[in-house]
């Protein structure tokens, strides 16, 4: 019996241990080990920004990271553009976002906002040499540049006949300043005077700072678990003094002090968006998108004409017999259909008047013209490859009898081999005139409203993004058929044989 006794006691302690050691498992604070995928910008110093090495640093960075270790969670953050962030968190392919993102009204209907962690404002930029603009008042009738999806985008459209110019990133819109295509930039005040104390933006300043009072927050997706979390880890930053070492670190001031919850804490999502189908978001939009599609199409003919012009030539010096022609025409070919266009854009529009600026002299670029100046140079470099397969493609043997009726080379080439190669050269002609359609929405970087432009704009201000980049989508393709027909039609109308058999039919 005593043997029986102690067994059932050992067994009874075994099960009260196990209890035990289950119930301090569950204890165990859940978020150790857990990792939130944070989405930020990094073209945003000195909040985000990329190092020499390549490394994520600035203000932003260093408090996520604190934020981080005292909620015990990592993070694994994720660069995206800025107005892509939004569209992100509600699809939920990240779990935050802190970027620099200003807490409005119109943001905390779709998405949820930590405690406010940083108090900024809008501010004035303008050349050194600008004694016109003094203020907000004194920008009517200007040019302004500024951040697609910003609050200074939101504020400039307030100034009576403003053109306003919208760039992917703050440097960008700063670049187009100091380029003198603009007037002025309206942009968060830090960020502008972090880089010109910093020597990194030598020629502008500052005429009006804080325009507005504003605070920035680290979003979530509405009703995000992780919310609770973030907040807990902010305010243990906040009273440790961590917060404040991060903030002299960076801005060389004491933090001023900030309120305990986001201005718009309780800010629900409204009924529009329930009321309105997608269909109703794509035909409200589909106007706006229509003037980008026209512009896109005018870009593109553009272009092509010119491409095509500067290709053929460049396709028939390709073939010369003269060796240091040949080869110029093939360094050409090789290097605008080597280097992305997306690079070329930016070398023509922003590098070649900062170059011909620091040597002295006064240049700018037209949108327009920059535009249409890359879009060409690129395509005439594919088509000059078109021209001279076709040409190729022609017997000798045509050359050849031409010679013989006694024309000469340049008769030959005008009037027996091209308008054959030509024929076959429509497909792939084509092909390039559809793929330059496309390659259009490229120039939006350099704040062209084409088509995809017109749905980056429409998406900052509704935040439906997919049903407008679906609609443009819808818009690109009806183009590409379009052009398609056109030139099939084309094709066949320039084959004497197919137009023959279609009209014996």
């Amino acid at each position: 019996m005593a043997k029986f006794g102690f067994i059932r006691w050992l067994r009874l302690s075994l099960v009260i241990s196990f209890s035990c050691l289950l119930l301090a498992g569950c204890g165990v604070n859940p978020s150790v080990g857990k990792t939130l995928r944070v989405a930020t910008e990094p073209a945003f110093p000195p909040f985000e920004f990329q190092g020499k090495g390549g490394e994520l640093q600035g203000f932003s960075i260093d408090l996520m990271n604190a934020i981080a270790v005292a909620a015990n969670f990592k993070v694994d953050f994720q660069s995206l553009p800025f107005d892509g962030i939004i569209p992100a968190l509600q699809g939920k392919t990240v779990d935050a976002a802190i970027s620099s993102i200003t807490i409005t009204e119109e943001r905390a209907k779709t998405i949820s906002f930590s405690r406010p962690y940083f108090k900024a404002g809008l501010a004035i930029a303008i050349r050194a040499d600008n004694q016109n603009i003094t203020g907000f008042d004194s920008l009517k009738n200007k040019k302004i540049a500024v951040q697609i999806g910003t609050t200074g985008a939101a504020k400039a459209k307030s100034i009576p006949g403003v053109q306003i110019r919208s760039f992917d990133s703050a440097p960008l819109a700063l670049e187009e300043l100091l380029n003198r295509n603009v007037d002025a930039v309206i942009n968060d005040a830090p960020v502008t005077l972090y880089a010109i104390n910093t020597g990194n933006l030598q020629g502008v300043k500052i005429v009006q700072q804080l325009l507005t009072e504003e605070f920035y927050g680290i979003a979530t997706a509405k009703n995000s678990p992780n919310l609770a979390l973030i907040n807990d880890g902010l305010d243990r930053v906040l009273k440790n003094g961590t917060y404040s070492q991060i903030y002299r670190k960076w801005l060389k001031v004491e933090p001023p002090s900030l309120p305990v919850k986001s201005p718009f804490e309780k800010q629900t999502t409204t009924g529009a968006p329930k009321i309105l189908t997608s269909i109703g978001v794509i035909l409200q939009a589909f106007p706006t998108l229509l003037q980008g599609a026209l512009v896109t199409l005018q870009l593109t003919i553009l272009s092509v004409v010119f491409g095509l012009i500067g290709g053929s030539l460049i396709g028939i010096v390709r073939l010369s017999h003269i060796t240091p022609v040949r080869w110029l025409a093939r360094a050409y070919v090789d290097f605008f259909r080597g280097t992305p266009l997306l690079v070329q854009i930016f070398m023509i529009y922003f590098g070649l008047p900062a170059i011909l600026q620091e040597l002295g002299l006064t240049f700018t670029f037209d949108r327009w013209v920059a535009g249409v100046i890359a879009l060409s140079l690129n395509s005439a470099a594919y088509i000059a490859e078109v021209v001279r397969a076709g040409i190729q493609s022609i017997e000798t043997g045509q050359a050849e009898a031409a010679q013989s009726l006694g024309l000469s080379s340049v008769q030959t080439m005008s009037y027996v081999i091209f308008p054959q190669a030509f024929r076959r050269m429509i497909p792939p002609l084509g092909n390039e005139f559809i793929s330059l359609l496309k390659d259009t929405s490229l120039v939006a970087v350099i704040g062209f409203e084409e088509l995809f432009r017109k749905g980056q704009l429409i998406v900052a201000d509704n935040y439906r993004a997919f049903e407008i980049y679906a609609a443009v989508a819808v818009v690109y393709l009806c183009l590409t058929l379009l052009c398609s027909q056109a030139f099939s039609r084309l094709e066949v109308w320039m084959n004497p044989v197919k137009g023959r058999k279609k009209y014996d039919t």
